[in-house]
Formats: C-alpha cells, structure tokens, sequence
C-alpha cells in the first residue's frame, strides 16, 4: 500500500489535483464492508497530513467498525455539477480506494485533536485514485494504481 507521500511522488501532478478537490470538499462518501460482505456509504471527512491520508469517526460509529474488521474501503468525492453550457468548468470528481488502519497511538490522537472520548482515527494507505472530468465531447479519467503509475482514459 501507499502512503500519500508515495503517490505525491510517484503522480505529483495528479495529487494536486486532487488534494485540490478533496480540500475544497469536506464532505465525501466512503464505502465500506458489512459484516455480510455487502456495500455500506457513509459521510465522512478527511484530512492530508505528515504525508498522510487520515479520517476520523465519532465513537463507535459503524464505519469505524466495518474499517476494524475489514480495511478494505473507498472514497468518492464530489463536485458540484457542472454547467451544461461548459462542461469544461467542471473540476470533476475523485474515486480513490485503499486501506484504513486504526491508528489508537495517544500521541498522534492527542496532535489531531480528537474530541470526545473513544474517537476512532484511520490512516489509509492508496492502491487506486481516479480523478474524471469532461473535455469537450469526451469524459477524461487519469487513473493511478500502486506501482503502475498514471495513465489516462478518453470516452465518448
């Protein structure tokens, strides 16, 4: 897995991108693991920081324990839509999927400032980050995999 740091390094141009978007977002969606294996979304909020991709959770929320028995999640981060008249406005939207690791270590609660008593904080390591947007007539997706690199798509 990734770090944020890492994927800076290895798609510097695509992680100002989309450290652009998610900062100008501070509500995003993440999908994790039921139980079952099936899908569950939940709003959540992100951060980048020390090179990292950190979220927090309210005690006990079920994101927090989905993410505790199963790492496994992903991240959508929207836009607003774009102006039909100029879809080229459009700053598009982020996917990206990874990891989350509890991270319980006091110190690093205490630098985040979590509030409360019990809050849960996640790292998340990056295997995939997808940024989309429209180019004249075309949807333009960059896409970046761990150890693959950038690569970009064109549909019309």
């Amino acid at each position: 897995m990734t770090s944020w740091a890492e994927f800076e390094q290895q798609a510097p141009e695509l992680a100002g991108v989309v450290g652009g978007l998610m900062a100008a977002h501070k509500h995003k969606v993440m999908a994790t693991l039921r139980k079952d294996g099936s899908p569950r979304v939940s709003g959540t909020e992100t951060e980048i920081k020390e090179g990292q991709l950190w979220m927090g959770s309210m005690p006990g929320a079920v994101k927090a324990l989905d993410l505790r028995r199963d790492p496994r999640m992903a991240l959508h981060v929207t836009s607003p839509d774009p102006d039909q008249d100029k879809p080229d406005d459009w700053a598009g939207d982020v996917k990206l999927s990874g990891r989350a690791e509890e991270i319980t270590d006091p110190e690093t609660l205490a630098r985040f400032e979590m509030p409360g008593d019990g809050p849960h904080l996640f790292r998340v390591d990056l295997s995939e980050v997808v940024w989309t947007r429209v180019q004249g007539d075309e949807l333009v997706m960059d896409v970046w995999h761990e150890g693959k690199g950038v690569r970009q798509v064109r549909r019309k």
